[in-house]
């Protein structure tokens, strides 16, 4: 499987040779906006997946390649290709992060709540949790402008994404108390992992692990992760993806080892479609041998429609090896990936370039995975209380084989906003 032609491309077309004689020094290239546009350009004409449906455009219309990419696209079903800042695109995937660390979203009351805090950030230091309701940041109401899904007066409120900015949030505690906590934005290590612990059913002992990115640092965390699920003699497993919207298909490959065992390793996991220019790009991303390995026989998801591209890989990929059930809501609906190329290490650009499929041959889930069991996102509870109404309705299902009857609790869904770029919710392969 050759994936680094593609990197190819984008090095040829910025290099500049003043002449053929050993004695000469190539000059350096000042990678102007126009000349990555046109490195962007030749990029999707031959690695684009939909190459052949894809909009006619003149280049040279376009001033930048953040434009031109947005013209390119395939809008039928391309929500996903797009430009980025080179630096700030690799520290996102190495963990670097500037923000307080928090998710934020609507309960069914209409309280604005937390719903995610990574352990790092500048908030969980201050003991904020998930669940936890904010009523004001900086002396304004929440609720109106998330219940408004007005996303400009959220980033307004907030602020931009710069160590040093200080905000005043006033919280009320799961004690009911109100907290006035002042937070300024820092520079931290994102944990992906968010929480791993076992659950003793009647059934035996669970693993519940709550997964939010597929980025570098997760390899050193599934290996903390998995040495305690092994050494508790894990045997059925929760995995909570509902926040996870892709990242690295190395990172997925190994997840996915973990859970399958070493008894399939050398398997195909997922296997990558190019389009017709470079079918000889085609290949298999095999299961791994790892040092941990709990070789299931069955996995819960807990998943929402911001569960997407490499966390549906995982559950598409394990499918023909174990059973799979899911609780939540349907996925975001990627079944497509992308070989990221650098232009002068200014700017990382990602256009759909393959798509997956599992061992059976099975993808093209646009519409999303579609959950056994249609439960609402509780962020009224921690990850890890019982009560939390996906973790109930998974342990329910564990224990009974039991799936609540049809419409037997209401469902809802609300928009919630987070600190990290939207271009997070993709499966990437990076060529160096």
């Amino acid at each position: 499987m050759k994936v680094n032609k593609f990197l190819f491309v984008a090095i040829l077309s910025l290099t500049l040779f003043a002449s053929c004689k050993k004695d000469k020094v190539a000059p350096a290239v000042t990678i102007t906006p126009a000349l990555a546009r046109d490195t962007l350009f030749m990029i999707m004409n031959e690695w684009y997946l939909w190459n052949e449906e894809m909009p006619t455009v003149n280049k040279d219309n376009y001033a930048d390649p953040y434009l031109l990419m947005d013209a390119m696209r395939y809008k039928l079903l391309d929500r996903w290709s797009f430009v980025a800042d080179y630096e700030e695109f690799m520290a996102e995937m190495q963990g670097s992060f500037v923000g307080h660390g928090f998710r934020i979203g609507l309960d069914d009351a209409g309280n604005a709540r937390i719903v995610l805090v990574y352990s790092n950030s500048p908030l969980y230091a201050n003991g904020v949790r998930r669940g936890w309701i904010v009523k004001k940041i900086n002396d304004t109401d929440v609720a109106p402008i998330l219940e408004s899904q007005n996303s400009t007066a959220y980033s307004n409120l907030i602020g931009p994404s710069e160590a040093g900015i200080t905000n005043k949030f006033l919280f009320q505690t799961p004690e009911g108390k109100d907290s006035v906590i002042m937070s300024t934005k820092s520079s931290f290590t994102l944990n992906s992992v968010i929480l791993y612990d076992t659950l003793h059913l009647s059934t035996g002992i669970t693993g519940h692990m709550v997964f939010e990115s597929f980025i570098a640092p997760s390899e050193d965390e599934f290996a903390a992760a998995f040495s305690y699920f092994k050494s508790a003699g894990v045997q059925d497993f929760i995995l909570d993806l509902r926040y996870n919207g892709g990242g690295y298909l190395y990172i997925a490959q190994q997840l996915a080892s973990y859970l399958v065992g070493n008894g399939n390793s050398g398997n195909e996991f997922i296997r990558l479609v190019y389009n017709s220019r470079n079918q000889d790009s085609n290949g298999a991303f095999p299961l791994l041998t790892t040092e941990s390995p709990l070789s299931l026989s069955k996995v819960v998801f807990i998943t929402s429609r911001e569960t997407a591209s490499a966390s549906e890989v995982v559950m598409n990929g394990i499918k023909p090896y174990m059973s799979i059930y899911s609780i939540g809501d349907t996925t975001n609906g990627k079944p497509v990936g992308m070989n990221g190329g650098v232009i002068g290490e200014k700017y990382f650009v990602a256009p759909v370039t393959f798509k997956s499929v599992n061992k059976y041959n099975e993808g093209d889930y646009y519409d999303g995975i579609a959950p056994g069991t249609l439960v609402t996102d509780d962020i009224t509870h921690n990850f890890d209380e019982r009560e939390e109404l996906c973790l109930k309705a998974a342990i329910n299902y564990l224990e009974t084989g039991a799936v609540p009857a049809k419409g037997a609790s209401e469902f809802s869904r609300h928009k919630q906003y987070s600190e990290k770029p939207e271009w997070m919710k993709n499966a990437f392969i990076l060529n160096k």
